[in-house]
């Protein structure tokens, strides 16, 4: 199983945000850059496990940084072949 790393520090803002899973997660060129599109094309990473680091950082997008977290936490609960932990 894929084990990817992802440092919620280092998405400050929704275009950072974007950009930073787009590479970390290898995302395809066609990824829309947003919340729905982030769901869509982690379903084709499976299986694999995503280490969020410091998910609490995601509160500086606000609200957006709750939806954010949301996808991955729904996708982890929807698909058994999907992993998530979250570090402090």
């Amino acid at each position: 199983m894929k084990t990817i790393l992802l440092d919620c520090r280092l998405m400050a803002g929704r275009e950072e945000a974007h950009a930073y899973l787009a590479r970390k997660l290898e995302l395809p060129a066609y990824y829309g850059k947003n919340l729905d599109a982030l769901s869509d094309c982690l379903e084709e990473l499976l299986p694999c496990r995503v280490l969020l680091e410091r998910a609490d950082a995601l509160q500086k997008l606000g609200p957006y940084g709750g939806a954010l977290l949301s996808v991955f936490r729904d996708m982890a609960g929807e698909q058994p072949r999907f992993e998530l932990r979250e570090r402090p």
